[in-house]
This record gives structure tokens, sequence and C-alpha cells, in this order.
């Protein structure tokens, strides 16, 4: 399995929006729990979601989700 690096700008875009968005998350997650979710309670998963988007968009930005993904497909398929 050789898979060729290709840096995209179109999807380093994407993840820098993603990722921006889950930071927006972390950064107003009362206000998002408070209106969306249940309130206090669900002040720490509101978090979660929001680092988890980061974490993601970071990957998206770096156009390392088309690796994970190859490698993941790969695996189910026994296409190794």
């Amino acid at each position: 399995m050789v898979m060729d690096f290709t840096f995209d700008f179109g999807w380093m875009i994407g993840g820098v929006v993603i990722a921006a968005a889950g930071g927006a998350i972390v950064y107003f997650h009362k206000q998002i729990a408070d209106n969306l979710a249940s309130g206090v309670s669900s002040y720490e998963k509101v978090k979660l979601f929001g680092a988890i988007t980061t974490v993601i968009g970071l990957i998206i930005m770096a156009n390392l989700h088309t690796l994970i993904l190859t490698f993941l497909v790969n695996i189910i398929t026994g296409n190794w």
C-alpha cells in the first residue's frame, strides 16, 4: 500500500473552517449547552464535541484523512 501525499489548498481551507468551528464550539460551550443541550450537565460533552471537531479539522487540513480512510478500507476489505 503506497499512497503519495499531495497537498491541496481546498482541503486546507476546508480543514481550517472545520477547526475554527470546533474552536468556536469549545470557546462558547456554555452558551451552546444552555441553549441547545440540557444545560450544566452537558457542558463537558459539548466541549468534548468541539475538541474532537477541532482535531478532525486539523487532520483534514493536513490532508491526512485520505491516508487514514484508505488504511481503514484496506483493513476492512483485506487488501493489504
